[in-house]
């Protein structure tokens, strides 16, 4: 859940903190390029597309999740999604420094691709490598992630940890470590037996 529903529930809740200082930084930087200060509606208009080209990014990585999880399997499917995360937090975490609003509009975009595939997959590989006692149980390891990265995500951006001017951008950044966690832990987990038998027809692997 590391890397697959807690990443969606980071990115969902991540965003709301830094506002004021992302719209700040919208007026500094349009003023430096264009040499005049852009209307309220105008940083409106940019932040209301910086929060919700995350949906379009989810739909993308939703879009796009079930051919992955069936082309290259459960676990590289996941492992895969931890790319357009990196790419995220690195596109948002040197915005300020290239002095373009423009990354973060891409970073979200990528942040919703890689929460799109990760949430579905994290379903779909927890669901058929889980014992069937504990089938239920393990299912609902999903929304728990989500809550659990929600709950972090607004921990993160207060006023006492990153949620300050200065650490804004590490803060919108922050979904690269349980990208880098699930990137070193991972490889080591198997791949899902349904997986193995009826896409890889591999009985002895699956077994």
């Amino acid at each position: 859940g590391i890397g697959g529903a807690f990443q969606y529930g980071l990115q969902v809740s991540i965003i709301n903190s830094p506002a004021e200082y992302i719209k700040s930084f919208i007026r500094e930087t349009w003023l430096k390029r264009y040499g005049f200060s852009p209307s309220e509606e105008m940083i409106t208009l940019m932040w209301s597309f910086i929060v919700s080209i995350y949906s379009i990014g989810g739909l993308l990585g939703s879009s796009s999740a079930g051919y992955l999880a069936v082309r290259f399997g459960r676990k590289k499917a996941m492992l895969f999604a931890n790319a357009p995360a990196l790419l995220s937090a690195a596109l948002m975490g040197l915005s300020r420094l290239c002095g373009s609003f423009e990354m973060i509009i891409a970073g979200r975009l990528f942040s919703g691709v890689c929460g799109g595939i990760a949430l579905n997959i994290h379903l779909l590989y927890a669901g058929e490598c889980a014992p069937r006692k504990l089938r239920g149980l393990i299912a609902m390891t999903a929304s728990t992630a989500v809550a659990v990265g929600k709950f972090i995500g607004f921990a993160l951006g207060l006023r006492e940890v990153l949620g300050v001017e200065a650490l804004w951008p590490v803060l919108m950044a922050a979904n690269a470590l349980p990208a880098l966690i699930q990137l070193l832990t991972l490889p080591f987990f198997p791949d899902s037996p349904r997986y193995l038998l009826i896409d890889k027809k591999d009985k002895e692997a699956c077994i």
